[in-house]
């Protein structure tokens, strides 16, 4: 059975950052894609940013370049999302995501979900 768990959400300062991590679990990932999506009070779910496991290609919500970066580790089936320069229209639950063969932006391509991590960032 597949298991996505998030962690290291919190509360920060704007200016501040955090560093995400979601260990997954139950099966081989070396053909899926796994991304990081967000949701605000009252929002639609966004995506923030996707990464291939295979070969690393990621792909990045204009909202988020240059400040947020994705990285995986292989020997720990883990992936991280350092955020730096965070600000408070940051501040949502945070989920990683599976899909299989993508790491795009389209939610429904995504079959496996974590449950979140709230990251609220202050002013």
């Amino acid at each position: 059975q597949v298991q996505l768990v998030e962690s290291g959400g919190g509360l920060v300062q704007a200016g501040g950052s955090l560093r995400l991590s979601c260990a997954a679990s139950g099966r081989t990932f070396s053909s899926y894609g796994i991304a990081w999506f967000r949701q605000a009070p009252e929002k639609e779910r966004e995506f923030v940013v996707g990464v291939s496991w295979s070969d690393g290609n990621t792909f990045y919500a204009d909202s988020v370049k240059g400040r947020f970066t994705i990285s995986r580790d292989n020997t720990k089936n883990t992936v991280y999302l350092q955020m730096n320069s965070l600000k408070p229209e940051d501040t949502a639950v945070y989920y990683c995501a599976a899909a299989r063969a993508y790491y795009g932006s389209k939610r429904l391509e995504y079959n496996y979900w974590g449950q979140g991590t709230q990251v609220t960032v202050s002013s």
